[in-house]
């Protein structure tokens, strides 16, 4: 009983982050559909539904199965469709089924309740196990990376999705000093990489790049963006948040080649530049400084 409260106060600490600029650029209408690809613990949707009042015709995505439990819990009694897959495989059994959506939101962040259960090993600043695995099923784990990838795959990794500068020299000290099993001893090591450090851990590249490795995230982002436009019903509108560079520019890129100037064009930007959290909001919710949002609407022919 006891962990279960506690699983329940990790759960409400969750903002859903740009929550009131999400709900601008979708501008739910009564009766559309809504997909929520990464829904988490409910926080978009049950702000999105309060608008369409369709539960009937709302999906929502997530890979976590702890995820999935509190979805169930907290849209209980509503006909609301939980699936537990990765965004891309549910987005593709959605569209090779026939459905489209009015409204589509992808959230690529990674939870707070996540980031709070040290068990899960995404935390910088809690202990736990090298894990990082949002869908626990899954055998690739953090750890497995770091204690058997070879020191040049390692700081391939550590430059393409950390973006880590130091990518070479923190690979030679992973693996001199491995076997490594919990996060606080890798992020030990990594730190040594670069002494008198700013307010930022200076392991916050490398567990970036460990997390989207063990999760696959941006090559299921690449493959799951073209979908999702193909999934959105004319008219309907797709809202992005993504919380790194690699991810923000890959939306970018997607979102301006469909909506281009020509006549033809099948889509319009509803945001030229990203829209980022507003100084009110990184007061309460901190985590929201590195969020940016984009989003597209599908033109009616």
């Amino acid at each position: 009983m006891h962990q279960n409260k506690k699983h329940q106060s990790k759960i409400s600490l969750h903002e859903p982050v740009l929550l009131a600029e999400v709900l601008r650029l979708l501008s739910p209408q009564p009766g559309e559909s809504y997909l929520d690809v990464t829904a988490g613990y409910g926080g978009h949707a049950a702000e999105v539904l309060k608008q369409t009042q369709a539960p009937d015709k709302c999906v929502l995505v997530d890979r976590d199965d702890k995820a999935i439990q509190q979805l169930q819990t907290r849209f209980a009694g509503q006909a609301v469709k939980c699936l537990q897959q990765d965004f891309y495989s549910a987005s593709q059994e959605l569209h090779t089924a026939g459905n489209t959506f009015d409204l589509i939101l992808a959230d690529l962040g990674v939870s707070s309740p996540h980031l709070n259960d040290a068990d899960r090993g995404f935390s910088l600043s809690h202990n736990g196990p090298l894990d990082m695995r949002m869908d626990q099923s899954q055998s690739l784990t953090a750890a497995k990376v770091v204690n058997t990838y070879s020191e040049k795959a390692l700081a391939a990794l550590l430059k393409e999705y950390g973006e880590e500068p130091k990518a070479a020299a923190i690979a030679g000290m992973i693996v001199a000093a491995r076997p490594f099993h919990d996060t606080a001893s890798l992020a030990t090591v990594v730190a040594r990489a670069w002494p008198g450090h700013s307010r930022v851990h200076p392991a916050t590249r490398t567990f970036q790049a460990l997390r989207i490795v063990v999760n696959d995230e941006l090559s299921l982002l690449e493959k799951s963006l073209s979908i999702w436009l193909k999934l959105l019903a004319p008219g309907g509108r797709l809202a992005i948040i993504s919380f790194h560079s690699l991810e923000d520019r890959l939306v970018k890129q997607t979102l301006a080649e469909v909506a281009g100037s020509g006549y033809d064009a099948e889509f319009r930007l509803l945001t030229k530049k990203p829209v980022t959290a507003s100084h009110s909001e990184l007061v309460f919710n901190p985590r929201s400084r590195s969020a940016k949002l984009r989003a597209a609407a599908k033109i009616k022919s």
